[in-house]
């Protein structure tokens, strides 16, 4: 029996030989095992299997939710997202939003980015530990995120509680029963319903401001459309990001050849952080539904059946990547990946978390071109989504 189940511990800590079972014996997988109520569901391992299931949202939808929870969007009161949305709706919200959220938007952020990045790097001055995660990688998206909404600095600490919850609700399994997650996410709707408020009546230079304004064809969004992408960037571009600034100066600390390279030359840094993505991407998978019964590999899928897209087996098949596919390589040539997946849903704030892992590995490096992890003691995220941490200590140098 092939050694896959997204609740073990034991599982979650390394990930990755379990991946190349799946890959290799049992690509389309029936995970039966589950718990608090989680009914049986599908996991596809390969690369391109995922890839061409990520693109075709006709038999894969994501209007059912994107875990294993039957009905999680109900049970979360969830606002609707554009990621829990199939096209043609899909594509018309994407594109009011993206009129909002713009690369010159982001990009106008970098200045801030760095200032704040600094500002981290300064109180560490008369420090030799700290920790990385807790105190470097994760507050920079919080500031980020708030900088982009435009939630004033003295509101900013309400982010934590909320990713938190929602963390909260991975570990548990999705036991919405034992959980605060709904309550987080109401409070969260509340307060963002509340800024959207004023900024419709006083616009701006924030993306909430811009999310009131943009029009297509007369329309506009609604209110309960863009608390849907404030809660999709606040539970999806806040941890993920810090986890992949994270995971960067992880890996690059296992070859500090590697590190040497990036340090000399910056202008690998992207490079570097595009295959942080592929060999340890903060979402290792998402849900999609079935519309239709699906044969692959001698194996049918029914129609209406839960199939989690794996792109931390994905991002690893020697299929795609050859036979260094599980090897850090930072000059590696990558055409194709899943870090941010793919297709109609490929992540609408990719380049938000490019900008931000750039510039924080950029000045973490310069000031610090010995950094040192150590993971052994660390504590990882006990989650079956997202890979991370909670801690990560490290020596600066």
């Amino acid at each position: 029996m092939t050694a896959y189940d997204p609740f073990d511990p034991q599982f979650l800590a390394d990930p990755y030989p379990a991946y190349r079972t799946l890959r290799d014996e049992d690509p389309v997988h029936h995970h039966v095992g589950a718990r608090n109520g989680i009914p049986p569901f599908w996991a596809l391992s390969r690369f391109e299997d995922v890839w061409n299931a990520v693109r075709d949202t006709d038999t894969y939808s994501s209007a059912q939710g994107l875990t294993f929870v039957p009905d999680e969007i109900g049970k979360l009161g969830l606002a609707p997202t554009i990621v829990m949305l199939d096209p043609p709706r899909h594509g018309q919200l994407r594109g009011l939003v993206a009129k909002g959220f713009t690369p010159r938007r982001v990009a106008a952020l970098e200045d801030s980015v760095r200032g704040f990045v600094r500002a981290l790097l300064d109180s560490f001055a008369d420090r030799r530990e700290v920790d990385l995660h807790r105190e470097f990688s994760s507050p920079v998206p919080t500031f980020v995120l708030a900088e982009l909404l435009g939630v004033p600095a003295a509101d900013r600490t309400r982010f934590d509680p909320w990713v938190a919850a929602l963390t909260a609700l991975q570990d548990s399994g999705f036991d919405l029963n034992a959980m605060s997650a709904p309550d987080a996410v109401a409070e969260m709707f509340e307060y963002f319903a509340g800024l959207i408020t004023e900024r419709r009546r006083a616009p701006g230079d924030d993306l909430i401001s811009a999310l009131t304004e943009v029009e297509s064809d007369g329309e506009l969004l609604t209110d309960w459309e863009i608390l849907g992408f404030c809660f999709v960037l606040v539970a999806g571009g806040n941890d993920t990001t810090g986890n992949l600034i994270s995971h960067a100066v992880m890996l690059l600390d296992t070859d500090h050849r590697q590190r040497a390279l990036v340090v000399d030359e910056p202008a690998r840094i992207p490079g570097a952080v595009v295959e942080t993505l592929r060999l340890e991407g903060s979402v290792q998978g998402l849900a999609r539904t079935t519309t239709r019964d699906v044969e692959l590999h001698g194996v049918t899928i029914p129609a209406g059946e839960k199939v989690m897209m794996l792109y931390g087996a994905a991002n690893r098949d020697e299929r795609e990547f050859g036979d260094t596919a599980e090897q850090f390589d930072i000059t590696r040539s990558i055409p194709r990946h899943l870090g941010f997946s793919s297709g109609p849903h490929f992540c609408i704030g990719s380049h938000l978390a490019k900008l931000q892992s750039r510039v924080a590995l950029e000045e973490l490096l310069a000031r610090c071109p010995h950094v040192s992890v150590d993971p052994a003691s660390g504590v990882r995220l006990q989650s079956s989504f997202t890979r991370g941490w909670v801690s990560l200590p490290a020596l600066l140098g």
